[in-house]
């Protein structure tokens, strides 16, 4: 059995900027065929723009408020929301509140730098 502590986990940043703490993964653990992480945000700062063309995620927000943007599509988002983005579509999310913005970030497959491509002059 895996069993993983957030406090244990040591903090990284990904290819889009955010800070996160893998807790499940391959790299890790007896998972293959996905990811799950902690991202943290501070107040006023963003994800760079980017998309995954083989990944789909779903963001679970745990604590503070942000503006999600998926393509064209822009809504507010805070605890308790869960946000699906599928494979292949640019997206970013904005810290708006006092405290940072933090939430789960499941991946399959799993997180992978190489499957991160960064989107220049968007929004």
């Amino acid at each position: 059995m895996d069993v993983i502590n957030l406090a244990k986990a040591p903090p990284f940043t990904t290819k889009d900027g955010s800070e996160i703490r893998e807790l499940l993964a391959h790299r890790n653990s007896a998972i293959r065929n996905q990811s799950l992480a902690e991202a943290r945000i501070p107040p006023g700062e963003a994800t760079a723009p980017h998309y995954h063309p083989q990944a789909e995620e779903i963001y679970y927000l745990l604590e503070g408020r942000g503006r999600m943007q998926i393509e064209d599509d822009v809504r507010e988002v805070g605890p308790g929301d869960a946000v699906a983005i599928p494979p292949g579509l640019r997206h970013q999310i904005t810290t708006i509140s006092q405290e940072p913005l933090r939430f789960l970030c499941c991946c399959a497959p799993a997180y992978e730098h190489a499957d991160t491509v960064m989107v220049d002059n968007w929004p």
